[in-house]
């Protein structure tokens, strides 16, 4: 049977928020069916018929960003009479196209709460890598969708506002690290092992991130997939399941929660929800129309050379992009004539003639059926920040791609938040400057990173008050029992 909730929240699927108030109000960012990443990704687990039902049923659709893990089209296809609530991004790519499409569309002001209904508002904070969060009040409880987002001069603001709630909620992809581009192969064609294969213990990491906001719970989210083509399952060892999101995670004071539950808002009683997983499936290239042996066309090469060409940045960090499609190299000249720093992505003609025409190279990079090779010197963080950024976020997705028009752009962002956006910009050169200097996870950079940590959190000792009864009555509830697909919810006090 149905389970009804006055107000409260439930999380499935991959990134999926789906906020009750006498009934669904919001679903955010609803991939409900079809692949990603040209084929590459399918969800993890089904989503059940309730769930499914909720989301049918909501008003409201926030999405956060165009990767096609959260703006689903065919998954919004078939939500196309609700209201589409947009970030404010910069180059308003994704506001135009569901506009052209026919789409209710709206943009919410940046920073600013907007009511949804009697006890829901949210908050919407856009940040120039063209990912976003929300924030949502449900009944005085704090939720901070995080999502895919890394902090781009917003956290502070953030972190006050989740002083001001005594029950809040941090839902943040978190992992090993495959959910990102990893397929690096040397010159001679090897793969070079990922950071993802170290397998660090994720919970210790979501543990640090959750002093560091200060939530009382966090729930893994905006990480469920995994691999089904067959050029890109090999990644598939490096997905984060489950079973591997609490390992490691050593706080007391707040709670790490399942990455599928049901929350009531009045009771604050937490229920888990046990989606089965989605059947092993496993497609050749072909199904998606990817042939590894068809060449490009003469239009093709012609196309793919005005496309990196059209990113000013380039040029003043690359010599060259190699494009290896069929066996054959086409190598397109940015900078010097010397060749000593560049790229080679060895790409099926289909899927890359796609990402070019449609300007969604990150979709590309991160399907991971793509091998790229680096030439040269390179940061230690490898495609950034010089190439990922200034292709795909700031060019296909912000539309700046020219010097000045890559100075108006991040101005844009700057007036919105200007004190943040100034000291965010200072802190991120120095990491830079660090990064480059120590090596990734040697031991000095993981001793740096502990006395980091313990800065910034050392102020910060024990459990608000009014929260330990509710952080114990959480972890009870939740060792007792598990909600199947149409069980009932834990019931109140």
């Amino acid at each position: 049977m149905a389970v009804t909730m006055d107000v409260g929240f439930e999380t499935v699927g991959n990134a999926t928020l789906i906020c009750h108030d006498r009934g669904p109000v919001l679903v955010t960012d609803p991939w409900i069916s079809g692949s990603a990443y040209f084929g590459s990704w399918g969800r993890s687990h089904e989503i059940p018929a309730e769930q499914m039902d909720a989301i049918h049923r909501c008003k409201f659709v926030w999405l956060s960003h165009g990767h096609p893990d959260h703006l689903s089209s065919e998954s919004l296809h078939v939500l196309r009479t609700k209201t589409i609530l947009l970030p404010d991004h910069v180059g308003g790519r994704i506001f135009a196209s569901l506009k052209e499409q026919g789409y209710d569309v709206h943009i919410l002001k940046d920073r600013v709460w907007t009511d949804l209904s009697d006890r829901i508002k949210i908050m919407c904070i856009a940040d120039y890598f063209q990912d976003a969060i929300l924030l949502v009040d449900l009944n005085g409880r704090l939720l901070v969708n995080k999502n895919d987002a890394n902090d781009r001069g917003w956290k502070r603001f953030v972190k006050r506002i989740i002083k001001q709630y005594h029950v809040s909620f941090l839902l943040s992809l978190s992992g090993f690290g495959d959910a990102d581009m990893i397929n690096f192969v040397d010159e001679g064609g090897t793969r070079i092992l990922p950071y993802a294969a170290r397998k660090y213990p994720v919970g210790r990491a979501i543990a640090a991130e959750t002093e560091d906001f200060g939530t009382l719970f966090f729930v893994p989210f905006s990480s469920f997939h995994k691999y089904q083509r067959k050029d890109s399952v090999w990644a598939e060892e490096y997905r984060t399941t489950l079973a591997d999101y609490p390992r490691g995670y050593y706080l007391q004071s707040r709670a790490i929660l399942p990455a599928f539950i049901r929350y009531d808002c009045l009771s604050d009683a937490v229920a888990e929800i046990a989606p089965p997983e989605s059947p092993a499936v496993l497609l050749d290239p072909e199904h998606f129309d990817d042939k590894w042996a068809e060449p490009l066309e003469a239009s093709d090469v012609t196309e793919i050379r005005k496309y990196f060409k059209s990113f000013a940045h380039l040029a003043k960090y690359l010599d060259f992009v190699n494009v290896r499609v069929g066996g054959k190299d086409n190598v397109v000249e940015l900078g010097s004539a010397q060749f000593k720093r560049g790229i080679t992505f060895a790409a099926p003609r289909h899927s890359l003639m796609l990402a070019v025409r449609h300007e969604i190279f990150d979709d590309l990079l991160i399907g991971n059926f793509m091998k790229t090779t680096l030439h040269g010197k390179w940061t230690l963080d490898k495609l950034y920040p010089d190439f990922t950024p200034f292709v795909a976020k700031y060019g296909d997705n912000g539309r700046a791609k020219s010097d000045e028009e890559l100075a108006q752009y991040f101005e844009a962002y700057k007036r919105r938040a200007p004190i943040d956006f100034v000291r965010h910009e200072l802190e991120s050169r120095s990491k830079h400057i660090i990064r480059g200097c120590i090596p990734y996870e040697s031991g000095a950079y993981r001793l740096g990173r502990r006395m980091y940590w313990s800065l910034k959190t050392s102020w910060r000792s024990g459990v608000r008050p009014q929260t330990g009864a509710l952080l114990s009555r959480a972890d009870d509830r939740m060792q007792s029992q598990t909600l199947a697909r149409n069980g009932d919810p834990l019931g109140g006090e």
